[in-house]
């Protein structure tokens, strides 16, 4: 499958400030073509590429003050095999994390589902999100985590992940977060979702269900979306003026949100 990815931001920066950015698609990934340009008032920027143990590229930055313009575009045609599960993943993925409070979560999880495991029980906290919660945007905050969306009942993706992953930790299945670029999604921004590691795999689980799963194209992959934002900064402030994402596959697949589908 081709999938061609891109992501166009503007920013105003309004002092010296350092960003980090995870816009490119996780080093996993082979890419055909690629770009990656920072401009700050029709200069030239250089940014240093890091790559974490999860695969995850960051490029940091230091500028400003000043208006910063970011491109990214990538082609991708090869899908690679999933990462296996570590004896550290099994661990970091099972406790509590700042926006999946799984052990505040842990009587409602129970009480859900007392007994659904293995692909029964990703399939029933999937459903049991998806048909609980109402995707609405601008309601939720950058500090509202999984608790907060289970009461108010109301979110985004961002929010439909926290949730489904908090539920499947307290029910002790390995959970993660992944930002993706996502064809098919609309509207279309970066998206978010979940992976539960059972019977000797990773799994996604799109509570959301806007975007079919086997066209993904991951990006960073963490504990929430704290390890994964498009963008932090330090020092000055500044303002993210326009963003625009694409993402497009040669195929669409259908995708009834049911059938087992891993994220490579």
């Amino acid at each position: 499958m081709l999938r061609t990815v891109s992501s166009h931001q503007e920013l105003d920066l309004r002092g010296r400030t350092e960003m980090v950015f995870s816009i490119a698609v996780a080093a996993s990934w082979p890419t055909a073509s690629e770009s990656l340009d920072f401009v700050l008032d029709d200069a030239p920027q250089h940014p240093t590429e890091l790559v974490d143990a999860r695969g995850t590229r960051l490029h940091t930055l230091i500028a400003g003050p000043g208006r910063l313009v970011v491109d990214y575009a990538a082609t991708v045609e090869a899908t690679p095999e999933p990462a296996p599960l570590s004896a550290i993943d099994r661990v970091e993925y099972l406790r509590p994390s700042r926006y999946c409070e799984s052990d505040v979560l842990t009587p409602t999880a129970r009480s859900l589902f007392p007994a659904q495991i293995g692909h029964e029980l990703l399939q029933s906290v999937r459903d049991w999100v998806s048909q609980n919660i109402r995707y609405t945007p601008g309601v939720s905050m950058a500090t509202d985590g999984a608790a907060h969306s289970l009461l108010t009942r109301r979110g985004v993706c961002r929010d439909y992940a926290h949730l489904t992953i908090a539920m499947l930790r307290a029910k002790d299945v390995p959970a993660r977060y992944a930002s993706v670029y996502a064809p098919g999604l609309s509207p279309m921004d970066f998206h978010a979702v979940a992976e539960a590691y059972v019977e000797g795999a990773w799994w996604i689980v799109d509570s959301t269900g806007l975007a079919p799963r086997q066209s993904l194209v991951r990006i960073a992959t963490g504990r929430d979306a704290a390890d994964v934002a498009f963008l932090t900064n330090h020092w000055a402030d500044l303002f993210l003026q326009n963003l625009v994402i694409t993402a497009t596959a040669d195929v669409l697949p259908n995708d009834d949100h049911r059938s087992p589908v891993q994220l490579p």
